[in-house]
Protein backbone atom coordinates (compact mmCIF):
# COMPACT_ATOMS: atom_id res chain seq x y z
CA UNK A 1 0.00 0.00 0.00
CA UNK A 2 1.20 3.49 -0.80
CA UNK A 3 1.86 6.04 1.90
CA UNK A 4 -1.47 7.32 3.26
CA UNK A 5 -0.22 10.88 2.75
CA UNK A 6 -0.28 10.37 -1.02
CA UNK A 7 -4.01 9.69 -0.92
CA UNK A 8 -4.72 12.63 1.37
CA UNK A 9 -2.81 14.96 -0.96
CA UNK A 10 -4.59 13.44 -3.94
CA UNK A 11 -7.98 14.19 -2.37
CA UNK A 12 -6.94 17.82 -1.82
CA UNK A 13 -5.64 18.10 -5.38
CA UNK A 14 -8.90 16.75 -6.79
CA UNK A 15 -10.79 19.38 -4.81
CA UNK A 16 -8.48 22.10 -6.16
CA UNK A 17 -9.01 20.92 -9.74
CA UNK A 18 -12.78 20.87 -9.31
CA UNK A 19 -12.65 24.39 -7.87
CA UNK A 20 -10.66 25.53 -10.92
CA UNK A 21 -13.02 23.79 -13.37
CA UNK A 22 -16.12 25.32 -11.79
CA UNK A 23 -14.88 28.83 -11.06
CA UNK A 24 -17.15 30.25 -13.78
CA UNK A 25 -20.20 29.16 -11.81
CA UNK A 26 -23.31 27.06 -12.05
CA UNK A 27 -24.56 28.16 -15.47
CA UNK A 28 -21.20 27.46 -17.09
CA UNK A 29 -21.09 24.06 -15.42
CA UNK A 30 -24.52 23.08 -16.71
CA UNK A 31 -23.79 24.18 -20.28
CA UNK A 32 -20.33 22.62 -20.67
CA UNK A 33 -20.20 18.84 -20.84
CA UNK A 34 -16.39 18.87 -20.79
CA UNK A 35 -16.49 20.59 -17.42
CA UNK A 36 -19.10 18.14 -16.18
CA UNK A 37 -16.92 15.23 -17.31
CA UNK A 38 -13.80 16.72 -15.71
CA UNK A 39 -15.60 17.34 -12.43
CA UNK A 40 -17.13 13.88 -12.40
CA UNK A 41 -13.77 12.26 -13.13
CA UNK A 42 -12.13 14.13 -10.25
CA UNK A 43 -14.98 13.27 -7.90
CA UNK A 44 -14.51 9.63 -8.85
CA UNK A 45 -10.76 9.85 -8.26
CA UNK A 46 -11.28 11.65 -4.95
CA UNK A 47 -13.76 9.02 -3.79
CA UNK A 48 -11.47 6.21 -4.91
CA UNK A 49 -8.60 7.74 -2.93
CA UNK A 50 -10.67 7.73 0.26
CA UNK A 51 -10.87 3.94 0.05
CA UNK A 52 -7.13 3.73 0.73
CA UNK A 53 -7.05 5.98 3.77
CA UNK A 54 -6.58 3.95 6.95
CA UNK A 55 -9.42 4.01 9.45
CA UNK A 56 -7.17 5.73 11.99
CA UNK A 57 -6.65 8.67 9.62
CA UNK A 58 -10.37 8.85 8.81
CA UNK A 59 -11.16 8.85 12.52
CA UNK A 60 -8.76 11.76 13.04
CA UNK A 61 -10.81 13.90 10.62
CA UNK A 62 -14.18 14.31 12.34
CA UNK A 63 -17.44 15.01 10.58
CA UNK A 64 -16.61 13.50 7.20
CA UNK A 65 -19.10 11.00 5.80
CA UNK A 66 -16.49 8.57 4.48
CA UNK A 67 -19.14 5.91 3.83
CA UNK A 68 -21.20 8.42 1.84
CA UNK A 69 -18.18 9.29 -0.28
CA UNK A 70 -17.56 5.59 -0.95
CA UNK A 71 -21.22 5.08 -1.85
CA UNK A 72 -21.04 8.00 -4.28
CA UNK A 73 -17.98 6.42 -5.90
CA UNK A 74 -19.99 3.25 -6.49
CA UNK A 75 -22.75 5.27 -8.19
CA UNK A 76 -20.23 7.02 -10.44
CA UNK A 77 -18.52 3.78 -11.40
CA UNK A 78 -21.50 1.44 -11.67
CA UNK A 79 -24.53 3.64 -12.36
CA UNK A 80 -23.01 6.41 -14.45
CA UNK A 81 -26.14 6.70 -16.61
CA UNK A 82 -28.14 7.62 -13.53
CA UNK A 83 -25.95 10.54 -12.48
CA UNK A 84 -27.85 13.77 -11.86
CA UNK A 85 -25.91 16.94 -12.72
CA UNK A 86 -27.93 18.83 -10.11
CA UNK A 87 -26.61 16.44 -7.49
CA UNK A 88 -23.07 16.89 -8.80
CA UNK A 89 -23.39 20.68 -8.58
CA UNK A 90 -24.73 20.38 -5.04
CA UNK A 91 -21.65 18.34 -4.12
CA UNK A 92 -19.40 20.96 -5.73
CA UNK A 93 -21.14 23.86 -4.05
CA UNK A 94 -21.72 22.42 -0.57
CA UNK A 95 -19.91 19.16 0.15
CA UNK A 96 -16.48 19.86 -1.34
CA UNK A 97 -15.87 23.14 0.53
CA UNK A 98 -16.85 21.33 3.73
CA UNK A 99 -14.54 18.40 2.98
CA UNK A 100 -11.72 20.80 2.13
CA UNK A 101 -12.12 22.60 5.48
CA UNK A 102 -12.10 19.30 7.33
CA UNK A 103 -8.99 17.82 5.70
CA UNK A 104 -6.89 21.01 5.86
CA UNK A 105 -5.85 20.46 9.50
CA UNK A 106 -4.74 16.90 8.69
CA UNK A 107 -2.69 18.18 5.75
CA UNK A 108 -1.06 20.89 7.88
CA UNK A 109 -0.38 18.49 10.74
CA UNK A 110 1.55 16.26 8.34
CA UNK A 111 3.33 19.17 6.61
CA UNK A 112 1.63 18.36 3.32
CA UNK A 113 0.90 20.87 0.60
CA UNK A 114 -1.03 19.81 -2.50
CA UNK A 115 0.26 20.95 -5.88
CA UNK A 116 -1.86 23.69 -7.44
CA UNK A 117 -3.69 22.67 -10.62
CA UNK A 118 -1.78 23.13 -13.85
CA UNK A 119 -3.39 25.19 -16.58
Amino acid sequence: MKDENIYLIHIAECIQRIEAYTQEGKEAFFTDTKTQDAVLRNLQTLAESTRYLPDSLKASIPGVDWNGIAAFRNVVVHDYLGIDTNQIWDIVEHDLPDLKRKIEPALKQRGLKPEPPKR
